[in-house]
């Protein structure tokens, strides 16, 4: 498998008032095509800083990432936004879904600013709506559906231009335990098919279920563990 991810140094230091803020202090992780990884750490530790660099939603102040084959680091903010939509998926903890939007639609959002015809976008999005469970809920607005169902849009929306990675940030954080674990059994399901998957919490139970753990404290790694 070749790697998806690859940092070197990283390093993220923020200014304050005249006051650098050091959140990444040199990161090196490499995360493999196929792989689930649990970035683990408590608030402050750096791992929501990291998650930014490594969905090309910030660029790091020092250091390198590879993406996919491609150096990113150094890209433009318009090239960062081109491959946040080709080749990563989100799914964040409130599901960012558009309110008055039908869940098909809202599928279908990152299609449209792919350039997907009409056609093929609602066809792709009634095809992900039955992996997750819901095709039912297609004509629904986001209103009507359970916190559960809602992430469940929000992976589906996640996956609609078949990206090179899945990157989640306390996905089941909204949801109460049973929810969350229906949610989690389908990250699960989706990796068994072969999704790479990042996941970014702070429940040790939620990382149990990845296949490599990652904690990040202080801004540094601090130690890996392979789930057995």
């Amino acid at each position: 498998m070749r790697p998806i991810i690859e940092t070197r140094g990283l390093t993220k230091t923020f200014g304050n008032n005249g006051v650098a803020v050091h959140a990444l202090r040199g990161i090196d992780l490499t995360v493999d095509q196929g792989e689930f990884l649990a970035l683990i750490g408590p608030s402050g530790s750096g791992k929501s800083t990291l998650m930014a660099i490594l969905g090309c939603l910030d660029k790091p102040t020092t250091g390198s990432y590879v993406f996919d084959g491609n150096r990113v680091d150094g890209l433009s903010n318009p090239e960062l936004a081109r491959i946040r939509n080709q080749k990563i998926g989100f799914v964040f903890q409130l599901y960012n879904l558009l309110p008055k939007a039908s869940v098909v639609r809202n599928v279908e959002l990152p299609m449209l600013y792919a350039g997907v015809r009409r056609k093929e976008r609602r066809r792709r999005a009634l095809e992900l709506l039955e992996r997750v469970g819901i095709p039912e809920k297609a004509k629904s607005l986001p209103s009507a559906l359970s916190g559960g169902q809602r992430q469940r849009v929000a992976v589906a929306r996640a996956l609609a231009n078949n990206p090179a990675m899945l990157l989640a940030d306390e996905p089941t954080g909204a949801l109460d335990s049973k929810t969350g674990h229906e949610v989690l059994e389908l990250f699960s399901e989706l990796h068994r098919q072969g999704n790479t998957i990042v996941i970014v919490t702070h429940d040790l139970s939620i990382a149990a279920l990845a296949s490599r753990q990652v904690e990040i404290h202080d801004g540094r790694v601090a130690s890996e563990s392979k789930v057995a």
